[in-house]
């Protein structure tokens, strides 16, 4: 990568409270990162989906990579998969942060002109807890990568899991650990939410997404993403699922 890197340790004070939290130093002891490290301070939500999706689930991951980006909803994601791909490159377009996670060591990496220009904005961060010669992913090292995902995320989304496969995997453990996983509310997202994630609807998940994230718990959540209660002052935090 020829923008300039640094590695944040276990121990840095850039180092995520979330990994921290977790108890996950000696999992992730070095992290690599381009770009401003502080974005890994704010809540993220991390984005996951099949390498197949169908053609309803395409349509809906647009219209909801476009009501993230409007919502300026920071997101983490390998942005491995092809659906993955294209939700980055909406999000590439807006002025929210993006946190990007390649499944490969990011020493020597080319950079694409598109990271290269959110990073000199100071709104794209690249970050890597490989390390050495792994310059090539591997099956395996994107099902860390996800996992790695997973842990820096306040919530994670799914826009599809292909039965049985690695994200459906991920997606029942994170929902098994007490994690918020959310899934758009569609007939062929059915294998995620027996996985246990959340059906909702975009316009429910983006505009309640800053509720959420500071709500005690996420027992004060209601199964379609609105938040317990109705803050004053802001309107649009009324009434159920359309």
């Amino acid at each position: 990568m020829t923008d300039p890197l640094i590695t944040l340790a276990g121990s840095s004070p850039g180092y995520p409270a979330r990994l921290r939290d977790q108890g996950l130093e000696r999992r992730y002891p070095i992290l690599a990162v381009a770009g401003d490290a502080g974005l890994l301070a704010q809540p993220l939500l991390g984005l996951l989906c099949s390498m197949r999706c169908p053609g309803r689930i395409v349509l809906g991951a647009y219209d909801l990579s476009r009501a993230l980006r409007d919502a300026a909803i920071a997101v983490v994601g390998g942005f491995h998969s092809p659906m993955e791909k294209e939700c980055l490159d909406l999000l590439l377009r807006g002025a929210q942060p993006v946190v990007i996670c390649p499944a490969r060591s990011i020493w020597r990496m080319r950079t694409p002109p598109a990271w290269r220009k959110g990073i000199e904005a100071g709104r794209v961060l690249v970050v890597s807890p490989f390390d050495g010669p792994a310059r090539r992913a591997t099956t395996a090292m994107a099902e860390q990568r996800n996992r790695f995902v997973s842990a820096l995320a306040q919530e994670l989304l799914v826009l599809h899991a292909n039965p049985g496969g690695r994200v459906e995997r991920l997606c029942r453990e994170a929902a098994a650990a007490d994690a918020l996983v959310w899934t758009l509310d569609l007939p062929e997202n059915a294998a995620a939410i027996e996985a246990g994630a959340r059906p909702t609807s975009l316009d429910q998940f983006a505009r309640h997404w800053r509720s959420r994230v500071f709500a005690p718990s996420p027992a004060t959540i209601l199964e379609n993403g609105e938040p317990k209660g109705e803050p004053e002052g802001d309107p649009t935090i009324k009434g159920g699922c359309p």
